[in-house]
């Protein structure tokens, strides 16, 4: 009889050998290396597909459970099977992604291990093609895969660096800590232009409202994500969400937002960033569900929009990767198709893989019904099912599709890479205003309040300024306090040197705008700081000393107290303008500024 041991060493081993065979050819020697070993190799596969197994290629999604052979209830409620492999098996997918609430992101020994034991379901089982294992790591509001990997400062935090070099360091880092867990893919980064500061779903998320900063910062990113040269070490970055999801005030996710810029403001807006990402040789761009009337005047969302996605990203911007849908369940393009008719509408449209159908057994058979009805050929599935392989054999994954278990302490989470993303961080904190020279800290105050948003947050700078001496009170009044939460707070820095409120979104929460009023005029002095979007200095002009940080992570925290304390002068420069309220071609802090002391 074979031990469990042996058996998991033994199908690793067959596993392996069916990835390696792959390579290989009776008929013909494949080429070593390049495009043409790429192209062998994705065409030999092709030729073994069947149908369904090419269908399969097409789909991304998540399944539920710690571990491939997990089984979890709603795997069978959703997929009709019980352990994430069998989803693998069953729709012989070309790639999954992971989340916290599928169980997918436990720690980096766990992930790891899950990664492997896809890979293992994917390898023997139909074409014995590798995955794509992919996560939304883009750091700062949006990070997936928490600690201890490493986390960085979000792209506009970045983009107050000014520098492409450290856009492109934390992208490196970040791509290697993720494909040491198995994570091949990363939905990142984020080339938006935020140039709408009321845009409720990527503000932070983008590098800059100037698409010229955007640009370089999404260019070294890719550089980084892709490994450098090196791609058995990066992972492929997804520049997202195509034409360009900057300027709008819905989120798509519940809305379907329409753009209004014309061809010629998009070229000179929104384009920049993904030129610059196509140059650099990008993997993968996701479609944005958003309507741009003046690129396509059906009113289709850019997802299902012939004209944005062959048209423009295809024949006008000479993408040749992989074209990806963002997720099919938002409501912006769900709540527009059923789920089989979205799936077949996107590829008709130009995408070639769809990512998260609500009904995965629905959007999967209406593929396969498509192809047999003769509406989609079964040449046009072929070219995205070949760009998919394609990228699968770049990136290193058909030759390294198992990750070392072992090694996964030594290689996320170090000591050099925290200190690299603390040394990221100290460049991020940007001063908007020290009207009363109350910053840096010349006597070190007795005690010190520590207010508004965000239990963690809060909890985490209390921590690191009673660290320097201060007698440190926490008291976190979360989004939108109430009157009594206010009260407490302003009665509470009566009885304190001084008071730091931290903010998030303020500038769209009027009781958050409250608090900083009170505070500030209660004649006690108050450092406020917004631990998100740059915007919430404008609405507050009481508050005559104003910090950004971009980030509520414990860097960024960490770089705030040395700010405060004189530590280190704040070094950020604001990658977007912030306006005054109400008058959106008025500027408050102007695109640049920043204070340093």
């Amino acid at each position: 009889m074979v031990s469990p041991t042996r058996r998991r060493v033994l199908t690793t081993v067959v596993a392996m050998a069916l990835a390696g065979s792959l390579t290989a050819s009776s008929e013909a020697q494949p080429p070593t290396s390049g495009v043409q070993g790429a192209s062998w190799w994705a065409n030999a596969v092709l030729r073994r597909m069947s149908l369904e197994e090419k269908v399969g290629q097409l789909f991304v999604t998540y399944a539920y459970g710690s571990g491939a052979d997990s089984r979890h209830p709603k795997n069978q409620a959703e997929f009709g099977v019980d352990t994430p492999a069998e989803v693998v098996r069953r729709y012989h997918l070309g790639g999954v992604i992971y989340f916290s609430w599928t169980d997918s992101l436990a720690d980096p020994k766990q992930v790891a291990g899950l990664s492997n034991g896809l890979q293992r379901a994917a390898l023997t089982s139909g074409a014995g093609v590798p995955l794509l294992i992919s996560t939304d790591q883009e750091h700062g509001v949006v990070a997936r895969f928490g600690p201890p990997a490493t986390q960085f400062p979000g792209n506009m935090a970045l983009g107050a660096t000014r520098s492409p070099d450290v856009a492109r360091k934390a992208a490196r880092i970040a791509g290697a800590e993720l494909r040491a867990v198995g994570v091949n893919q990363n939905y990142a980064p984020v080339a938006d232009v935020n140039t709408n500061p009321a845009n409720p779903v990527i503000g932070v998320r983008s590098f800059s409202s100037d698409p010229e900063l955007a640009a370089r910062m999404v260019a070294a990113q890719v550089r980084g994500y892709e490994g450098e040269g090196r791609p058995e070490r990066g992972v492929s970055a997804t520049v997202k969400h195509f034409p360009g999801h900057g300027d709008t005030n819905v989120d798509s996710h519940s809305g379907l937002p329409v753009i209004h810029h014309d061809r010629e403001q998009w070229r000179r807006l929104d384009a920049p960033p993904f030129r610059a990402a196509i140059d650099q040789g990008a993997d993968m761009i996701m479609s944005a569900h958003i309507v741009v009337p003046k690129l396509d005047d059906s009113q289709e969302p850019a997802t299902v929009s012939r004209k944005v996605l062959t048209g423009i990203l295809r024949e006008e911007l000479g993408f040749r990767g992989v074209v990806i849908t963002d997720s099919l369940q938002m409501d912006a393009v769900r709540k527009r198709y059923p789920d089989a008719e979205l799936a077949v509408r996107a590829l008709e449209a130009g995408a070639d893989q769809l990512l998260m159908p609500q009904n995965l057994r629905a959007a999967y058979d209406g593929v396969l019904a498509a192809v047999r009805d003769g509406r989609l050929s079964e040449r046009r599935i072929d070219e995205s099912v070949r760009r998919v392989l394609t990228m699968k054999y770049n990136r290193g994954i058909t030759r390294h599709p198992f990750v070392d278990e072992t090694a996964v302490d030594r290689k996320v989470g170090t000591r050099e890479h925290l200190a690299a993303a603390q040394e990221i961080a100290d460049r991020t904190t940007t001063a908007l205003r020290n009207d009363d020279n109350l910053l840096p800290l010349r006597d070190k105050p007795g005690r010190v309040l520590v207010t508004g948003w965000g239990e963690a947050t809060t909890t985490a700078l209390a921590e690191k300024i009673s660290a320097r001496g201060p007698a440190t009170t926490r008291l976190a009044t979360g989004a939108k306090p109430n009157p009594k939460a206010i009260d407490e707070a302003v009665a509470a820095a009566g009885n304190h040197d001084l008071t730091v409120v931290l903010t998030s979104r303020a500038w769209d929460d009027a009781p958050q705008q409250e608090l900083v009023r009170r505070l500030a005029e209660s004649g006690r002095p108050v450092v406020a700081v917004a631990v998100r979007d740059p915007y919430d200095a404008a609405y507050v002009e009481q508050a005559r000393t104003w910090l950004t940080t971009y980030s509520h992570s414990q860097a960024a925290m960490e770089s705030l107290t040395k700010v405060l304390f004189g530590e280190t002068s704040p070094r950020g420069k604001l990658p977007v303008t912030v306006p005054v309220p109400g008058k959106p071609d008025t500027a408050r802090f102007p695109f640049g500024h920043g204070l340093s002391w």
